[in-house]
């Protein structure tokens, strides 16, 4: 097309502009917005990005959190399938995203719900001494969170207020007992509760006899007292080695 202004003509020429994304859609396990999947601890699960509305060829791109998923040829262009095997609890909370690779603001994210039963782990064998404070620490793994509780001797424990405190977060478990007596010794189970199942841990505390403890000046006294003793005696083995070597007085005539 031209137009004649004054005495140029102007020649319109239309330009190779890239299409336009817009109407573009994706879709993953036929959900166009971002969704949440709920899922067991399983050999495999997978998920499906699909292009709608395009008339070209789409390449897409996939990302677990912030890094890029490596894809097959074949598998990256208006269709790409990824497989999570097996899903475990390390993926709970993963979010996967596919992205229209021309433009990544067209995209459809689906974050894992992995469900599973408490999983238990901690020291279990604990020696204090006593009249000493301890810490039970039971690190316990579960979706959805359990209800968790302790027992002493497979007996519900009561708490004392003065010597018992209580500490837990979504992956935590403590029990703290200040001042401990022979009266504690024994089995403590962590005992979570969920309904995907139960899960427990003992904890064994073996309260050792209290050390008799030397008073700090006492201990420095007699430090003190076996310093100067030992030197008094290098002094007196010098002085005897000397007098070996002293000359004899000459007698007078």
């Amino acid at each position: 097309m031209a137009a004649f202004v004054g005495r140029v003509w102007l020649r319109m020429l239309k330009c190779p502009c890239p299409p336009s994304s817009a109407g573009v859609e994706l879709s993953v396990n036929n959900q166009a917005a971002d969704f949440t999947l709920s899922t067991g601890l399983s050999p495999a699960i997978s998920l499906s990005c699909l292009v709608h509305n395009s008339s070209q060829a789409e390449e897409l791109l996939w990302y677990r959190g912030d890094g890029q998923v490596d894809l097959k040829d074949g598998n990256k262009v208006n269709i790409s399938n990824i497989c999570i095997s097996p899903v475990n609890e390390s993926d709970n909370g993963v979010t996967f995203t596919c992205r229209l690779a021309r433009d990544k603001a067209v995209q459809v994210s689906v974050t894992l719900d992995v469900q599973f039963p408490p999983h238990l782990s901690g020291e279990e064998t604990l020696h204090v001494e006593e009249e000493k404070d301890v810490t039970l620490t039971c690190n316990s793994k579960s979706n959805p969170q359990g209800q968790s509780t302790w027992l002493k001797d497979s007996q519900s424990l009561t708490l004392q207020q003065s010597r018992h405190k209580l500490y837990q977060t979504s992956e935590i478990f403590q029990l703290s007992i200040s001042k401990v007596q022979k009266s504690d010794n024994g089995t403590y189970t962590c005992l979570v509760e969920s309904r995907l199942g139960n899960g427990t841990r003992d904890f064994h505390l073996i309260v050792e006899d209290k050390k008799p403890v030397f008073p700090k000046e006492a201990v420095i006294a007699a430090v003190v007292v076996v310093t100067i003793t030992i030197l008094f005696g290098i002094v007196a083995r010098i002085d005897k080695f000397l007098k070996c070597f002293k000359k004899p007085k000459e007698t007078a005539l």
